[in-house]
């Protein structure tokens, strides 16, 4: 990072006469660093924006806020309500003062860079709640117990969190989460789903990938596969679904855009043996269906036991 903040650092002097106080050289890293420009469009628009849309106050078209009722303001009433706003935040301040921040300032103590490496690249630069890649979202090292609540600033207090997931923690929760990365790194040596060959996967992110059925019960018959180890659906976590759901509309809307004559599809899982598992690794099977492709279409997947398919 050094390698973008210096530079940030000399050009906020040499626009400012060669001199600058400390808090605003911080103002113009702030500029720059993506990951906390990030942090408050998500507050603004999941905690306050929704607030104010809600009562009706802004309205959202996109990306971009507008106040409803400005055009109806003249000079006037605009400088009248900038004082009441500016009256608002000064006497929230005045009654809580350091109070306010003082949960992310205790929770966001100096940690150097060696330290926050070690533990991003201990998590494979991956959020350990959810599982997404530091190429997605920018990731914070967090205390896993908060300073407020007694944590220490040791490598074995912290853990690495996506800004979303860090946010949501607060100073509040004391869950240790570094666990979920090595679960994320599960293979078996003889599962043959754990050890796909690669020249079979058409598609994948960092927790899912796509492969053909090698014995499709129709054209283009998908598997969707978790890359870790687990044993059926009931297995998977909040992220892998969303990874598994991701996949299935991406290849849903490949299959439907590329072949006009699939008309449906069936989207199934084997979960154990009684139920026809015979691989036991999660994957679920995407399957596209055609007009005529069965005598009798009635039913679906209800047809797994036969006679049920007709009610």
């Amino acid at each position: 990072m050094s390698h973008i903040y210096q530079p940030v650092v000399i050009r906020s002097l040499l626009i400012n006469n060669g001199v600058l106080h400390d808090i605003d050289i911080a103002k113009y890293l702030v500029c720059f660093d993506p990951s906390q420009i990030e942090y408050y469009q998500n507050i603004t628009n999941n905690m306050v924006g929704k607030v104010l849309r809600n009562h009706n106050i802004v309205r959202k078209q996109k990306s971009e806020y507008f106040l409803n009722g400005f055009n109806n303001l003249n000079q006037t009433e605009i400088e009248i309500l900038v004082n009441l706003c500016d009256e608002k935040i000064s006497g929230f301040i005045a009654k809580r003062g350091d109070s306010i921040w003082e949960h992310r300032r205790k929770n966001r103590g100096y940690i150097s860079g060696t330290t926050k490496y070690n533990v991003l690249r201990r998590a494979e630069f991956r959020c350990e709640l959810c599982g997404i890649s530091a190429s997605e979202k920018a990731l914070e090292v967090d205390h896993i117990d908060p300073v407020a609540l007694g944590g220490v600033d040791d490598e074995t207090n912290y853990q690495a969190l996506c800004y979303s997931c860090n946010a949501m923690k607060r100073d509040k929760d004391n869950t240790d989460l570094r666990a979920n990365s090595s679960k994320y790194n599960y293979r078996e040596d003889d599962c043959v789903f754990c050890n796909m060959e690669e020249s079979r996967i058409l598609d994948e992110d960092h927790l899912f990938y796509a492969i053909r059925d090698l014995y499709p019960v129709s054209e283009l018959h998908t598997l969707i596969i978790p890359k870790r180890h687990s044993l059926n659906y009931f297995d998977l976590n909040q992220a892998e679904i969303n990874s598994s759901t991701r996949l299935i509309k991406k290849h849903q809307k490949f299959m439907s855009t590329n072949d006009p004559s699939i008309v449906g599809f069936n989207i199934g899982m084997n979960c154990g043996i009684t139920a026809g598992q015979t691989v036991m690794h999660t994957h679920i099977h995407l399957i596209p269906r055609r007009i005529g492709d069965v005598e009798k279409a009635r039913g679906g997947i209800r047809n797994i036991i036969p006679g049920k398919g007709n009610y």
